[in-house]
């Protein structure tokens, strides 16, 4: 029986799942302004609690629809009624079919990409010119070759392209509508939340941002290059490519890596979602040699020896 405690808990608890899911109807009801978008950002911001009702809020309406302009108004419909965290996460029936059909390249860039892998699977890619690709898990690429250049899209994930020199056709590599250029290398481009990171492994590249398409820079060997949708691309960073692409070989390396980037590597592997509930949890630091095929022991490492908490629901796995 909840004491009286416990139920005003669960009841500020509801308040902010109906808050947080009122919010993303308002803003994907095709209206909303610029000032929308920051209340939100601002009431998200709030406390921990308001974050964690936002991702959680994000899941379910992410989880739920995606695919079509037919299915934008059942998204809107299921959210007005009112979904509370505990009774969307906990049936997880609606959510189901969303996640389901995403995870498997039904929907999404998937739909359109010449290759994809799923969840926790990996892939190698020869060719017609002798190249290869590397896909790591939930992955999708498209491949377009003719006479004057190499190019290729990646949608969605992280992928090694070891390129065979051909100076005749340059090789290109399109992600969020920046572009990687290369002729003879070994790159790695992974697709993050908010950002494109270059890492080369032989070679050298040239990379240039969507937001700033004349400004290239150039990278080589054991350098990285970050871009994002605004912007010019970064400057070099030195880095370890061996490390930064273990997962060719079925390895994840953390050197005091941020939990949010953590979780993005280990949430391909993973059946579900994995969510991080607060910034406070996200910026975690997490050190280790893990498993990639057993992303389940990274979770139970993560939660001996950081202050986090894990709650594995239907579909998703929250990080507190």
């Amino acid at each position: 029986m909840m004491t009286g405690d416990e139920n005003q808990t669960e009841n500020a608890d509801i308040q902010l799942s109906d808050e947080a899911i009122d919010w993303l109807v308002r803003l994907h009801s095709g209206s909303a302004s610029d000032e929308d978008h920051a209340a939100f950002d601002a009431w998200r911001s709030l406390s921990d609690a308001h974050e964690s009702a936002a991702v959680e809020a994000e899941t379910i309406w992410y989880g739920v629809g995606m695919a079509s302009d037919e299915q934008r108004a059942s998204e809107r419909q299921v959210a007005r009624r009112r979904l509370t965290r505990r009774a969307a996460l906990g049936g997880g029936v609606i959510a189901a079919g969303g996640l389901a059909a995403h995870q498997a390249g039904l929907i999404g860039p998937g739909l359109f990409a010449d290759h994809i892998t799923g969840t926790g699977e990996r892939r190698e890619i020869a060719l017609a010119d002798g190249s290869v690709v590397r896909m790591n898990a939930e992955t999708a690429m498209s491949v377009d070759f003719g006479s004057a250049e190499r190019r290729l899209t990646l949608h969605r994930g992280q992928a090694i392209f070891e390129v065979a020199h051909d100076p005749a056709r340059p090789f290109i590599v399109e992600a969020k509508s920046g572009r990687t250029r290369a002729i003879g290398t070994a790159f790695d481009i992974d697709i993050r939340r908010d950002e494109v990171v270059v890492t080369v492994i032989e070679g050298v590249v040239d990379v240039a941002s969507p937001g700033a398409p004349a400004e290239v820079a150039r990278a080589q060997a054991d350098q990285r290059v970050r871009y994002g949708a605004t912007g010019a691309p970064s400057t070099t960073q030195g880095v370890n490519a061996d490390v930064e692409t273990a997962w060719r070989r079925g390895k994840l390396v953390f050197d005091r890596r941020p939990l949010s980037e953590v979780v993005g590597e280990v949430d391909r592997q993973y059946r579900g979602r994995i969510v991080i509930a607060n910034r406070r949890t996200a910026e975690l630091e997490v050190t280790g040699v893990f498993d990639l095929d057993n992303p389940d022991a990274v979770l139970s490492a993560i939660e001996m020896s950081l202050p986090v908490r894990i709650v594995r629901l239907p579909l998703v796995t929250l990080l507190r």
